[in-house]
């Protein structure tokens, strides 16, 4: 969980400064990290995608029905129920955008 942390703050750390931050005060635990890599201008955004077709996404990551990268091992991290959050937040809030 150590080195999963340390990645999501490198990863906001350098995406802030190129970018509108995400709303802070409302972001759940965890979904600030997604903007390293999905944030503007980014060939991976998360723009337009709806709460349910995120949080399949982290789920099938998360399970490994999905390959990628970094992210089988960023979603090993959440259960279900922050998942959920981090999906609804990114799709109502447009937190990586």
């Amino acid at each position: 969980m150590r080195a999963t942390l340390a990645v999501a703050v490198l990863c906001i750390a350098g995406s802030l400064s190129a970018q509108e931050a995400p709303d802070f005060r409302t972001a759940p635990p965890g979904a600030l990290s997604c903007s390293g890599c999905h944030g503007a201008g980014s060939d991976m955004t998360l723009s337009g995608l709806s709460a349910a077709e995120i949080e399949s996404a982290m789920h099938a990551f998360k399970d490994g029905t999905r390959e990628g990268t970094l992210m089988g091992r960023l979603a090993a991290g959440f259960d279900s129920a922050e998942i959920a959050l981090i999906a609804a937040w990114i799709a109502e809030d447009g937190g990586t955008e």
